[in-house]
């Protein structure tokens, strides 16, 4: 039976597991895994040997810090522009420089004139749209429900799940946009779970900004006399 002391190791290793059980990005979860697996070495190097756990112990420790090393030295030669890390800022805060560069290329950078349309009402989103700069205007059935300016997120409520848009996305100004198309997004981030659940966080953050928004602007209207 493991002594007092032996138990805490045992206690710490499952607890740092659980703890990486939480976690979304996946370089995270390398770590807590090589951090679980150094805190169980103590427990097959001094009690009773076990060579064979005490291999596997190991094995898992080196594969994780190796992994965790290759990742780092990856991200540590990736280049990104200067709208590309205002996207990640922004919207990709959650993942690790390897992965926002992968998602990004997913996509394209592209200007657009002034009253083109990116979301029409009642059809589905085409793409997932990064307004880098420039301005654009929310219409339902034609009246004009709200304005969207730089660093916005255009189409992130519908385009995941294919849904029909409630409003029409029109620019206002001529515009610099990040762009993927729904049909590619959804299926790369089919491939790739540990991505999509951080997007999944940073569209959350820009749907709360768009209704703190939409908020203010419905508060600052006059009332009708």
């Amino acid at each position: 039976m493991a002594s007092f002391d032996s138990a805490w190791f045992l206690y710490g290793a499952l607890l740092l597991l659980l703890a990486t059980s939480f976690v979304v990005r996946i370089d995270y979860v390398r770590f807590g895994l090589a951090a679980a697996a150094l805190v169980a070495l103590p427990l097959v190097l001094f009690r009773e040997p076990d060579i064979g756990s005490g291999l596997l112990v190991l094995a898992i420790l080196v594969v994780n810090i190796g992994i965790l090393a290759r990742l780092w030295l990856r991200g540590a030669q990736l280049r990104f522009s200067a709208e590309e890390d205002e996207l990640r800022r922004q919207h990709f805060a959650g993942l690790s420089p390897a992965f926002a560069r992968d998602l990004i290329d997913q996509g394209h950078w592209i200007s657009a004139r002034r009253g083109e349309v990116l979301i029409r009402e009642n059809q589905a989103a085409p793409s997932l749209f990064y307004l880098a700069e420039g301005q654009a205007r929310i219409l339902r059935e034609g009246v004009e429900v709200g304005r969207l300016s730089d660093g916005a997120l255009i189409g992130e409520a519908t385009v995941l799940d294919g849904t029909h848009a409630t409003g029409t996305v029109t620019l206002s100004s001529n515009a610099r946009l990040w762009f993927v198309p729904a049909a590619a997004l959804r299926a790369y981030l089919a491939a790739n779970p540990a991505i999509a659940g951080a997007l999944h966080e940073g569209f959350a953050r820009a749907l709360r900004g768009k209704l703190a928004s939409a908020n203010t602007r419905l508060a600052d209207r006059p009332l009708a006399s």
